[in-house]
């Protein structure tokens, strides 16, 4: 989620980090208009695919819609294996969670969760309830230098991370410094590590708005200058390697090594529920089991998101993962064909189809539920003032009908749909 909520003058009216009542008082009104047009707060029910039934009636009564909405890239939030993993462990244990810190009492399926995810990602890896909770845990220890030789480093932010790791930038500033570069500005990361003996650089790996780092340039930044990495890859877990390792841990050696941490969501691409930190050495490790706050004083991930993860696990592990893979791919070129974006091409499933203006933004999301699709219209602040557009999430369980007729539907709404965007809203 890129950081929207500076001013477009680019002067803050107040705190160095934060100004969350300019970005409220900004936002209200797109806000009420989704609400109003029946596009946020959508209540339904998973049918079959990624048709959703709408509403809370009789399930022969809702209208029903195609979504684009949830990030299940590889459809594998309904699959039979991962449902049936969490009702299997809610049965075995008879319990959903466990009341206590996990420097306590943990569930023995969690242990056997954690291994697996060890040796798909060929790191050490720890659960945590969500990605925010992980984040939550890192990025004080990271601030404090404990992750690098005792040396607090020079936390510098991509200007697009997800603000589920540009949150917590106040907590980082009380440690030590904080830089935000614009996005992907390799130039700039570079000379702050040629200017500082201790850098460290928070980034996404895949932009839920779209787009990704330059992992293979950061990689030769680490090796140059000794830059440490902490990346989040919620949104490309999964996609990208034979057990699903992902956009960005397949792009690093099999060791991690001590200067990269990645984040990654077990409820995306994965599936299930939960998130995760691939640690690469056994210091990190311990230092996080006894020092990360959401570790040390918060309840591990209920049951069954443990079993549902380690259904999926045992999905990644078989061919059916790269059959999805390769399906989701084919369905990436469907919709590469027939509109145009920024993202074209690459082999990612995200694409945004840029508007500008937030109300025009809004009236299409509209029209395309009326037409029987439900997609994401973004606004201030999860894009800048003035960029608002629709997100369109494709998964390997669309059917290729359902994409093309999604196509259709926006080329019948807007025009010049190209990379250069804003798009220009069709004249009706």
């Amino acid at each position: 989620m890129p950081q929207g909520i500076t001013p477009s003058d680019g002067h803050r009216p107040t705190g160095h980090f934060r100004n969350t009542a300019y970005m409220i008082n900004e936002s209200r009104p797109y806000f009420d208009a989704a609400h109003a047009a029946g596009l946020m707060a959508v209540h339904g029910r998973s049918t079959s695919g990624r048709a959703v039934a709408l509403g809370t009636g009789p399930l022969d009564t809702r209208a029903e819609v195609v979504d684009f909405v949830r990030c299940s890239y590889l459809g594998l939030d309904n699959h039979p294996m991962i449902v049936a993993g969490a009702i299997d462990a809610i049965e075995a244990h008879r319990s959903l969670h466990w009341s206590c810190a996990r420097t306590r009492l943990n569930f023995d399926f969690l242990e056997q969760l954690e291994a697996i995810l060890s040796e798909i990602f060929c790191a050490r890896v720890i659960a945590f309830s969500t990605v925010m909770l992980a984040n939550l845990g890192a990025m004080p220890l990271l601030a404090s230098g404990q992750l690098t030789g005792g040396r607090k480093p020079l936390v510098v932010f991509d200007r697009s991370a997800h603000i589920s790791l540009a949150y917590h930038k106040p907590a980082i500033a009380d440690e030590t410094r904080v830089e935000t570069i614009a996005h992907n500005d390799i130039d700039a990361l570079e000379r702050l590590c040629r200017e500082h003996p201790v850098v460290a650089y928070v980034c996404d790996g895949v932009y839920s708005m779209g787009g990704n780092s330059p992992v293979k340039e950061l990689h030769q930044l680490q090796e140059r200058y000794g830059l440490f990495l902490y990346i989040d890859d919620a949104h490309g877990i999964s996609l990208f390697g034979r057990q699903g390792e992902g956009f960005a841990r397949s792009q690093f050696p099999r060791a991690l090594g001590d200067r990269t941490i990645i984040a990654a969501s077990m409820a995306k691409g994965f599936g299930a529920s939960g998130g995760m930190l691939m640690l690469g050495t056994a210091d990190q490790e311990a230092l996080f089991r006894r020092y990360s706050i959401p570790y040390a004083f918060s309840v591990s991930p209920n049951l069954a998101a443990v079993g549902a993860a380690l259904g999926s696990c045992r999905i990644h592990r078989s061919p059916e993962l790269g059959e999805r893979q390769r399906r989701l791919a084919q369905r990436i070129e469907v919709f590469d064909r027939r509109v145009a974006t920024a993202e074209q091409g690459n082999s990612l499933p995200i694409r945004m189809i840029a508007i500008g203006s937030e109300a025009e933004a809004i009236a299409i999301a509209r029209d395309l539920l009326n037409a029987g699709f439900y997609s994401l219209v973004t606004f201030f602040p999860t894009v800048a003032q003035g960029s608002a557009g629709i997100r369109v999430c494709i998964t390997a369980d669309h059917e290729v009908c359902d994409i093309e007729r999604l196509c259709d539907c926006i080329l019948e709404r807007v025009v010049n749909t190209t990379a250069d965007g804003p798009i220009r809203p069709a004249v009706t």
